[in-house]
């Protein structure tokens, strides 16, 4: 069975990179083909013994869900951006082979109605192309690359895992959302939503602390009976997933609320902003907080960019709200004293800091200098760390990687370290150069800058950058807007859509039947 992996691996990322970057419609179906048929072997590697019937049942279930799935989003296009948002926080506990994983299993079955549904339209004739646009050639050398990285892998599982999970039905979805039609209503809509969210999350996560209630995670159960300080997670499995997601909500408000027109739409949007915070403190997130800080002060900088003097208040005030936020090891060895706890000795300052992520950056970088070519493998990271170190167990928890950065160097060596790099210039640089073009697509495209921003800086705290949808939908949406942003500049159009896309305005553009 390792066979089917190690082909289907390759296999299935080279047909992601074709998908992306090829021109002809029947390449492009060879890539979509290549893609569901490596996304196959890999099902077939990871698939646990017996029940055999089970398993077929679940396919032809899934089959017929994603047929009618793609037949609703040929009606409602823009249903797919809705659905991506509502299911992120939907991760289920699945058990892959030996490997116990949280899987975002609902949303799974939206990408396959969309993969059914880009099907339809390339066999039809649909004859556009290059949809990520500038991101189109990095992200498939980079997916590619990662794809084939698993013909020598340490862990085949997770290195499986990894790719059937995550970079095969991310990759596509990134790739529909990027297609979708310009609907500066929806959008406005999609907003409305991502804050609504951000705003039922925080409450629930400020209703678990005050209450000392929460709903699941044995982990998060456990170490808040040992730690000075309680840590929630809301609907979401891990807390630093939690806080990410209300960094992503408050940077949108933060947008609308200097950007929206005067009045009620500001007052709202700073009290969206005010409370989804709150929400983010009891996350205890160190990652979130810095991703918040960084972020916080780029959108102040743009935003408030005439006036400097509110740009330093800003800057100061997120410093302030940065370090009250996160749980330091003065703070907690004080509130462990004031427990009863014995203080944090001086020696172990640097790692209560870091929480331990020190020692694995300095031995994921040597991992990367012994295997600088290629590294160990997508998905080889934990078992390289335990040989290198001596941990016991198939899978040891302590060698799980922190750092995406470092992570990327070591199962992938100095090649996929610089498709990396240009992948993150290119993700970087398109929004934030449509932020730049007045009365285009600037409001939209700065949120979506912002949002990826922010997920890259708390990737170097948390290892999820390519495992968060988030990021391969903000991919996606930022071609969208702005390949509508340069079609309106393109024709000299001074289109007032995409800032009335985050202001609620009634937009030109009416609605499609179909």
């Amino acid at each position: 069975m390792t066979v089917l992996a190690h082909i289907g691996g390759p296999l299935g990322c080279l047909g992601l990179a074709l998908l992306l970057v090829a021109r002809s419609r029947v390449r492009r179906l060879l890539g979509l083909a290549a893609w569901a048929l490596g996304a196959l072997f890999l099902a077939l590697f990871l698939a646990p013994a017996g029940h055999p019937g089970v398993l077929v049942a679940g396919g032809v279930a899934g089959i017929v869900l994603a047929a009618a799935g793609a037949v609703a989003l040929r009606r409602w296009p823009w249903a797919l951006a809705f659905l991506t948002l509502l299911l992120i926080p939907a991760r289920i506990p699945v058990s892959v082979g030996s490997t116990d994983a949280m899987l975002l299993v609902p949303l799974y079955l939206v990408v396959a109605a969309a993969a059914a549904g880009l099907a339809l339209e390339l066999w039809r004739g649909d004859g556009r192309t290059r949809e990520l646009g500038p991101l189109a050639l990095p992200l498939a050398a980079f997916v590619a690359w990662t794809g084939i990285t698993l013909c020598w892998t340490h862990d085949l599982t997770k290195g499986a895992v990894a790719l059937l999970f995550f970079f095969l039905p991310f990759g596509l979805l990134a790739l529909a959302l990027a297609r979708l039609p310009w609907r500066p209503r929806l959008l406005t809509r999609l907003y409305l939503q991502l804050a609504g969210m951000g705003l039922l999350l925080a409450l629930i996560g400020i209703y678990q602390y005050a209450a000392h209630d929460v709903f699941w995670n044995p982990k998060v159960i456990v170490g808040n009976a040992y730690q000075p300080f309680y840590r929630v997670n809301s609907l979401f499995w891990d807390p630093s997933i939690y806080g990410r997601f209300l960094v992503v909500a408050a940077l949108a408000s933060l947008v609308v609320a200097v950007r929206g027109p005067a009045g009620r739409a500001r007052l709202v949007a700073a009290g969206a902003v005010a409370v989804t915070w709150v929400g983010l403190l009891f996350s205890f997130s160190q990652s979130s907080f810095v991703a918040l800080l960084v972020a916080g002060v780029v959108a102040g900088v743009v935003l408030l960019r005439p006036r400097a003097g509110a740009v330093a208040g800003a800057v100061a005030l997120l410093a302030v709200v940065a370090v009250a936020g996160v749980p330091g090891p003065a703070r907690t060895a004080a509130a462990g004293a004031s427990n009863g706890v014995a203080a944090v000795p001086a020696p172990t300052l640097l790692a209560d800091v870091t929480s331990g992520r020190g020692k694995l950056v300095r031995e994921g970088i040597r991992i990367a200098l012994d295997s600088p070519i290629g590294g160990v493998g997508v998905g080889g990271f934990v078992r390289a760390y335990a040989d290198r170190t001596g941990l016991n167990g198939r899978d040891p928890k302590r060698a799980a990687s922190h750092t995406t950065v470092v992570t990327v160097a070591a199962e992938e060596g100095v090649i996929g370290l610089a498709l990396l790099l240009w992948l993150g210039v290119a993700a970087l640089g398109l929004p934030f150069r449509e932020a730049r073009r007045s009365g285009v697509a600037a409001p939209a495209s700065l949120v979506l800058g912002l949002t990826l921003l922010a997920i890259s800086v708390h990737s170097l705290g948390y290892n999820a950058l390519f495992e968060d949808p988030m990021t391969w939908a903000a991919l996606g949406l930022a071609a969208c807007v702005a390949r509508a942003g340069g079609s309106a500049a393109g024709a000299g159009e001074a289109s007032p859509e995409p800032a009335a896309a985050l202001r609620g305005a009634a937009p030109p553009v009416p609605e499609p039947a179909a």
